[in-house]
């Protein structure tokens, strides 16, 4: 994915779709199919999460794939959401 931005970016749009969603960390982790911890992890930008777990995270937060990846780009250019 990248540097330490990148993977800012990424921990912050998967944390704020979560709670838009009002989901727990452990029922995302639930929902993707992946360790309550990893997620965990992920939105602490501690973990640069691979291909696979991207694509599980955005089935569990219930999004396309292609629409979590916009928005971590958005908001690396700038256009937060």
């Amino acid at each position: 994915m990248g540097g330490a931005r990148e993977l800012a970016a990424f921990a912050h749009t998967v944390r704020r779709i979560r709670r838009e969603r009002d989901l727990s960390q452990r029922a995302l982790a639930g929902a993707a199919g992946l360790a309550e911890k990893h997620v965990s992890e992920i939105e602490r930008a501690n973990r640069e999460p691979k291909l696979t777990t991207i694509l599980k995270l955005a089935e569990g937060l219930g999004v396309p794939a292609g629409e979590l990846i916009a928005e971590v780009a958005a908001r690396l250019h700038g256009d937060t959401y």
